[in-house]
């Protein structure tokens, strides 16, 4: 490796277990036009589900000219150097970015490039765009976000807090069709990282929490829910049905399970007036049959919303990690248990992906890039 390339972790899109060390060029500062310029040098980067379906070639696209994809989509990092314009961040700044960027949409040239129209989409990781999980990348200004220092021991978190947080600020941006939307019960289903993060935000809202998974406790999933002062069920114990018929239909439902079915039968228990937000992508070719003609009848007399959510923008992020701050007030230590295995270095990448298809217990793999 010279002094103008790095080691960056990538795939070769199409290939399914492609995962390899690459040697690709080290940005500079000026790649970014009109002194915007935020050079990064990356500490941590976060992977998840996303990471090993592009690995498993699932989806995923290199961008133009290469024929490889860097993964990484959750990253954080300590600014090193700014372009002469630059005044949100400075040299020292713990920071993360963004994943979308701008197409050429109305919404994309707003400032809201998750909300684009077009079928083609650019995300930094995952599609057409490199992703973090490197030495150092380079942003323009307005996709660098800084995380507070006394945040810092949650880093990687913030990439998905920004899509829990979403999910939840477009379900109440969506019912302001209702005049006056007041959820008091909420059901998240999944208790992987969003799911956690969002049953957090949903307790800071003050609602009554059912965090719904397959694992029977005791175990870390439902530790960290019942630390949130939230309630941990899971569907060995009591199906869905049971859960609805001792607790009322629920105002709002997030499904962060990765599993199709499940998505769709969160229909079926939605409350009226309610809402159902999807934020997880599946990547397969299921068919399942559902009762349709039961939950047309029930959406369209009960007002029901079906909500789809995907990554967040600026505006998410800031709100995801006003959201961590607080609940580091409200409910120390917890989020940080999310945390659970660090993999050091670029070179063990493979340790990386073995956690993220093997091991059933890890809940948040990361990567220590550098000090």
């Amino acid at each position: 490796m010279s002094a103008t390339t790095m080691k960056a972790v990538a795939v070769t899109p199409g290939t399914p277990n492609s995962v390899h060390l690459q040697d690709i060029p080290k940005p500079q500062l000026d790649d970014i036009g009109g002194g915007m310029g935020v050079l990064v040098r990356v500490l941590k980067v976060g992977v998840d589900a996303t990471d090993r379906e592009i690995n498993d070639a699932l989806y995923g696209n290199a961008p133009p000219g290469d024929d490889y994809l860097v993964l990484g989509h959750e990253s954080f990092g300590i600014v090193e150097a700014v372009g002469p314009n630059v005044t949100r961040v400075k040299p020292g700044d713990y920071v993360t970015a963004t994943v979308r960027r701008p197409g050429g949409s109305i919404y994309d040239l707003i400032g809201t490039n998750d909300m684009t129209s077009e079928e083609t989409y650019y995300e930094r990781g995952i599609n057409l765009l490199h992703g973090y999980l490197t030495e150092y990348f380079v942003e323009e200004e307005e996709y660098i976000v800084r995380v507070p220092q006394g945040l810092k021991h949650l880093h990687v978190l913030m990439e998905p807090m920004s899509c829990a947080a979403k999910a939840v600020h477009q379900a109440f941006e969506a019912q302001r069709r209702m005049r006056v939307w007041r959820p008091r019960l909420a059901y998240v289903l999944g208790s992987g990282q969003i799911g956690l993060l969002t049953t957090l935000i949903l307790r800071l809202c003050g609602m009554q929490v059912y965090t719904i998974a397959r694992g029977v406790p005791p175990h870390l999933k439902a530790d960290i829910v019942e630390g949130f002062e939230a309630h941990y069920v899971s569907t060995q114990k009591l199906p869905l049905p049971a859960l609805v018929a001792e607790t009322g239909r629920p105002d709002l439902i997030v499904d962060a399970t990765g599993n199709s079915q499940l998505a769709f039968e969160a229909m079926q228990y939605l409350g009226h007036n309610g809402v159902v937000v999807w934020t997880s992508i599946t990547g397969g070719s299921r068919q399942i049959e559902i009762p349709s003609d039961r939950v047309n009848i029930e959406w369209v007399l009960g007002n029901k919303l079906l909500l789809g959510s995907v990554n967040a923008n600026r505006e998410h992020f800031e709100l995801g990690i006003r959201d961590l701050a607080l609940g580091e007030m409200m409910f120390p230590g917890v989020c940080e248990k999310i945390l659970t295995n660090p993999v050091d270095g670029l070179g063990n990448y493979q340790e990386m992906m073995r956690l993220l298809v093997e091991d059933d217990s890890a809940l948040k793999v990361f990567v220590n890039v550098a000090e």
